[in-house]
């Protein structure tokens, strides 16, 4: 059951994820105005939000934007810290939305930065309790009963799971943000916003799958050990 799990989000995560670039590569065919590089728009959304302490940056990789909260760095991969389109636009303020979101304490980020250690806690403790179980069994049994590691494996996906819930709140909210602003800026117009909405849903998107992968795994353990007690 786990491994069907498994493939089905791994294959939907694939379509988002193709889905995502193919939308990123049409869109970043069609300009915006005043011809704005991703890195111009961050700098201009950060300086109309007082922000003068956080650096564009670029990257390597495609689709690798992210903002660093911890040296408060708006990081942009090559196409959209040089790209002069929607796709590039909409991404680059969705990031700045991320440097706002922290400049302004808003608090599902903040909550989601408290959780990443234990999220990296629990994905090593989750790894040692897989690799045990499978090539040390014999080992394995003799160091935890079945229900101790049911137990610890349901609280290291009750992290991941909620990492990934408190994820969308964020995520959805930098979007907005981003959105809103390029248009009160005018750096969409009626044509093209749409358009940078539509990039931004789709991203959206593969965050709706980690979200929904980390639920279905964590009930699918969370119903073996119920069903181990019967």
């Amino acid at each position: 059951m786990l491994l069907i799990i498994f493939i089905f989000f791994t294959v939907l995560s694939f379509i988002v994820s193709s889905r995502l670039k193919s939308k990123f590569k049409a869109y970043s065919q069609i300009p915006i105005n005043f011809g704005m590089s991703g890195k111009e728009v961050a700098e201009k959304m950060l300086r109309q939000n007082g922000l003068m302490n956080v650096q564009v940056n670029c990257v390597r990789g495609q689709l690798s934007d992210h903002y660093n909260p911890s040296n408060r760095t708006i990081n942009l991969s090559p196409e959209v810290y040089n790209g002069r389109s929607v796709a590039s636009a909409a991404v680059a303020a969705h990031e700045t939305g991320h440097a706002i979101q922290h400049a302004n304490s808003y608090a599902p980020l903040q909550f989601r930065s408290a959780l990443v250690p234990i999220q990296n806690v629990s994905a090593k403790i989750l790894n040692f309790m897989f690799i045990a179980l499978f090539f040390g069994a014999f080992a394995f049994q003799s160091m935890f009963s079945f229900d101790l590691a049911m137990q610890i494996i349901i609280i290291c996906y009750s992290v991941f799971t909620l990492f990934a819930l408190v994820t969308l709140p964020v995520e959805i909210d930098a979007s907005r943000r981003a959105l809103a602003w390029l248009n009160t800026a005018g750096i969409t117009t009626q044509d093209t916003h749409g358009k940078a909405k539509d990039a931004l849903k789709w991203a959206a998107y593969t965050y709706v799958v980690a979200a929904l992968s980390a639920l279905a795994s964590l009930l699918y353990f969370v119903m073996m050990f119920l069903g181990s007690r019967d």
